[in-house]
């Protein structure tokens, strides 16, 4: 029985192995992530009497060298929360934090929780290439609204309001018709310098060459309100550079955004539980392969409440002797992203109303019932849940064995 504890960090990690009753085989010592020495370090394990179980901190993205390396090695790896560790007993009054101490702590933790340990399971590269996809889409859509945000407080020094002008939907590229026409009409001395009917031939040619429908109504409205507006920065080359520059960072974004949307929803449909998953109300070719992401094969998962509990969205407990706490605060351990990603669908489920859906059903009744808006939402992710699991497990075990 050989507990191995691996502090991770980013390029090394911190390696303890020991025994019950505290009985050290290797002090603590350091390693890079290089296939070098994590062969040393298959070839030590391997060498030590006994059954090895290796035990690492799932921190970031980090720990995915060691656990994919040491698993194809046929070692039993499991990654474990770190909050996990950090709650484990330290049996000291002393405050030690250092690199060798922590890997002797998960050393510890590994020997104290040997049953329960759970075997880390490699990622298969498709879905692998899915998840790291759909960080890459959030990190982006952060930076679109950020650069959104800041091309609007441009522009309003310039054209004020001009983006409420069109609530034309996004192309397929992401460009927005609001931005191309401040991208072309960034001040609005751009519009009301030009006699009325100069103006709207010119939007005309505008619309034409960009593509947009053209409507005269559309443009008179628009030359009207250009002549009451009172701009703030100057109408010249500067500003105009400002402007440029903002509108080109957004469209830039924007393009990469729906180029990452069309290649998640291609990966995502090689998956086995594509067509289940695509077939749930709420669900389409931007949320569908962003569910698919974060939740993986759900063949790991043992039960329901497993997946639930792994989004963070399943509800607390809180008893004490006779008092139990009638409502409780979902856990929110999981993953945020897929939280995220499940009050989406939440969102267009309300916004859709299918009447037929059970989980829109079900919200609907737990608004009817006065529920506060994240505990509906919240309910309504927690079931959804539960119908994608069970879903999708059973089609993948119709499936025939490959």
């Amino acid at each position: 029985m050989n507990a191995v504890g691996i502090d991770v960090s980013k390029g090394k990690s911190m390696v303890a192995i020991m025994r019950p009753f505290g009985e050290i085989v290797s002090p603590p010592f350091e390693i890079k992530h290089t296939t070098s020495d994590i062969n040393s370090l298959v070839e030590l394990i391997n060498s030590v009497e006994g059954e090895s179980r290796i035990v690492m901190e799932h921190t970031g993205r980090y720990y995915e060298v060691l656990a994919h390396q040491l698993s194809k090695a046929n070692l039993f790896v499991s990654a474990i929360n770190p909050k996990l560790i950090k709650d484990f007993d330290n049996d000291s009054l002393r405050k030690v934090k250092s690199d060798k101490a922590d890997a002797v702590k998960i050393a510890r933790y590994t020997i104290d929780k040997w049953q329960n340990l759970k075997q880390y399971n490699v990622i298969d590269e498709l879905r692998n290439q899915l998840k790291t996809m759909n960080r890459q889409f959030g990190f982006y859509m952060k930076h679109k609204t950020a650069m959104k945000n800041n091309l609007i407080g441009i522009i309003d020094q310039t054209y004020p309001s001009v983006n409420t002008y069109f609530d034309s939907p996004a192309r397929s590229n992401g460009s927005q018709k609001w931005v191309d026409f401040a991208s072309t009409y960034w001040h609005v001395d751009c519009v009301r310098k030009m006699s009325k009917n100069a103006f709207i031939d010119h939007y005309k040619n505008w619309c034409k060459r960009k593509k947009y429908n053209f409507s005269k109504s559309k443009a008179e409205e628009i030359y009207e309100k250009a002549k009451e507006l009172v701009p703030v920065l100057p109408k010249d080359n500067i500003t105009k550079l400002i402007i440029k520059q903002a509108v080109d960072q957004l469209n830039s974004v924007s393009t990469t955004i729906e180029s990452l949307r069309t290649l998640m929803n291609e990966t995502a449909s090689k998956l086995p539980e594509y067509p289940v998953v695509m077939a749930m109300k709420g669900v389409g070719t931007s949320l569908g392969p962003q569910l698919m992401a974060e939740i993986g094969d759900v063949s790991r998962f043992t039960h329901k409440g497993a997946i639930t509990a792994f989004a963070g969205v399943d509800p607390g407990v809180n008893e004490s002797g006779s008092y139990e706490q009638k409502s409780v605060p979902t856990s929110k351990r999981g993953s945020s992203v897929l939280r995220k990603t499940l009050f989406q669908v939440m969102d267009v489920l309300i916004k859709t109303h299918p009447q037929d859906d059970p989980v829109y059903q079900f919200i609907d009744k737990k608004r009817a019932q006065g529920k506060p808006y994240y505990v509906y939402m919240t309910a309504g992710a927690n079931k959804f849940l539960r119908i994608y699991y069970g879903r999708v497990k059973e089609y993948l075990s119709s499936l025939p064995e490959s």
